[in-house]
Parts: structure tokens; C-alpha cells; sequence
């Protein structure tokens, strides 16, 4: 009885994630103009979290929050969160080399990362990093505006079951891998880097 219990349980995870497959994209409108960027220096990357957002420590496969992230230890996960995004965003900018220092600010609007449960799942196609954020260059000295607010999706697809145990044991941990593809992402943004836009499909929240 307890076998089947637990085969219909995973009939079940599966066919809702099947009911939830979906095209994600990392996606921005508008890079900024490559001889723009190559006049700056980022001197500093701010990253908000607003207090609004839900941070969900839940075990289901999806959980129902704004912030989900298992890949530090057990503490605050809107500064866990938003040190994975300054880090990534600053290596992303690490190569523009001019005159003018610039920041960039960034707001997080959503960082969705698997659960341990949707980690654990043994299944192909399944899960992935929901990275949404608004972002935002201006001049370090004065303030003003250089690039507008503007949406950023540098959403990816994650690691499930032996695949992601084996991605881990060789150093790409699901921070790794987030933190390599939202710096690609941005150099993409400013120039400095190939333009990694582009959509796929995967079974997700």
C-alpha cells in the first residue's frame, strides 16, 4: 500500500508539472548603446528588495512566493538574494573600463529558485530559475538618469535530481549557475559580452 501511495503521489507531481510547461526567455528591450557603456565605470551596484515581496520557505514542488531560495544556508533570504544579484550584476559590468562612474540600480521584483523537493524530482525538462528584476543606470556623481528603469527577465532553466547532485559535485551549484548566467545576461546589456536573449521550454511554476 505504501508503494503505490507513493508511485500515485509522483503520477500526480507529474502531471501537474506537465499542466504547467511553459516558454520562459531571458529578455531586456533595450541594451544600452555599446559606445555609451564603454564611457563607464560601475563604482556601485545597489540591489532593493521590497519588503512586499513573499518569501516562501515551503517544501512543496512549487511554492506559491516571490523569493524561494534554498542555495545558502537557512537565514534571511532578501539579503541572501540580493548579494547573489549585486555579485552577478557587478561581474556582468566588470567590463566597462571609462571615465564616468556610474551606478546601477536594480529592484527585484521576483527570484523564484526550486524548492529541495522540485530539486530532488528525477524527472526530464523540469524546473527553472525565475530571475526578474527592474534595472537602472545613473550618474554616480549627480544622480542623473542615463538608462530609464526597465525590465530585466534573466529567468534560466535549473538542474533536477542526479543531473543537478552532479552539477554540484563539480562545483555548479544552482548559486553558480545563477550568478554566471545573470552576469551574461548583463554584459550582454552593456556590450561588453554576446547577447544571450532567447526563449525555451520548460515544465515549471
Amino acid at each position: 500500500m505504501k508503494k503505490l501511495f507513493k508511485l500515485s503521489a509522483a503520477v500526480m507531481v507529474s502531471a501537474f508539472l506537465t499542466a504547467c510547461a511553459s516558454t520562459y526567455q531571458t529578455y531586456y528591450a533595450d541594451p544600452v548603446p555599446v559606445a555609451e557603456a564603454r564611457t563607464w565605470h560601475v563604482s556601485q551596484v545597489q540591489v532593493t528588495v521590497p519588503d512586499a515581496l513573499v518569501v516562501s520557505e515551503s517544501k512543496d514542488v512549487v511554492p506559491n512566493g516571490d523569493i524561494v531560495w534554498h542555495g545558502d544556508p537557512a537565514g534571511d533570504r532578501k539579503v541572501q538574494v540580493a548579494k547573489v544579484l549585486k555579485d552577478a550584476i557587478t561581474r556582468g559590468a566588470a567590463g566597462l573600463h571609462g571615465a564616468r562612474n556610474v551606478k546601477i540600480l536594480v529592484t527585484l521584483e521576483k527570484f523564484h529558485a526550486l524548492s529541495t523537493s522540485a530539486e530532488a524530482l528525477q524527472m526530464d525538462n523540469v524546473g527553472v530559475h525565475n530571475i526578474n528584476f527592474q534595472i537602472e543606470v545613473v550618474d554616480a556623481r549627480t544622480n542623473a538618469v542615463l538608462v530609464k528603469p526597465q525590465e530585466m527577465d534573466a529567468s534560466l532553466p535549473a538542474l533536477t535530481g542526479a543531473i543537478a547532485a552532479r552539477a554540484a559535485q563539480q562545483g555548479n551549484t544552482e548559486k553558480v549557475l545563477i550568478e554566471d548566467h545573470v552576469a551574461a545576461t548583463i554584459a550582454g546589456w552593456l556590450g561588453t559580452g554576446p547577447d544571450i536573449r532567447g526563449s525555451f521550454q520548460r515544465i515549471g511554476d
